[in-house]
């Protein structure tokens, strides 16, 4: 595996882990009214997606272990391109069920992803 592919996907799992860190605690109604909270957690998912984008044209055949990739690519350009039309309760959701899914994927898959 390249240094930049490593260094992608263990960018994406510090992504993963700062929104965990973040939102810990939280409820939907905290993030909701917090300006700080919300742009925390949305610049974790750009920096996410924008590692999985990387990864990408790194290693074509990526998608392949995670099909996931590209849901992930496409909140990344809404945050970023259509930051005016973000559904906050879309984030939350994001948030509690696809980020805990996805830190179990790299803790089932550390070997292929950190070789």
């Amino acid at each position: 595996m390249s240094h930049k592919l490593a260094k992608c996907l263990l960018d994406a799992l510090e992504a993963c882990r700062a929104i965990i860190e973040f939102t810990d605690g939280y409820t939907f109604d905290n993030y909701n009214g917090s300006q700080l909270l919300r742009s925390a957690v949305e610049c974790q998912f750009e920096i996410l997606g924008e590692s999985f984008n990387r990864i990408e044209g790194l290693d074509d055949t990526f998608r392949e272990r995670l099909p996931e990739i590209g849901s992930i690519i496409g909140m990344r350009n809404r945050i970023i391109h259509g930051y005016d039309t973000v559904d906050n309760s879309i984030v939350w959701d994001a948030v509690q069920l696809y980020i805990p899914k996805l830190i179990k994927w790299f803790d089932e898959n550390e070997g292929l992803c950190f070789e």
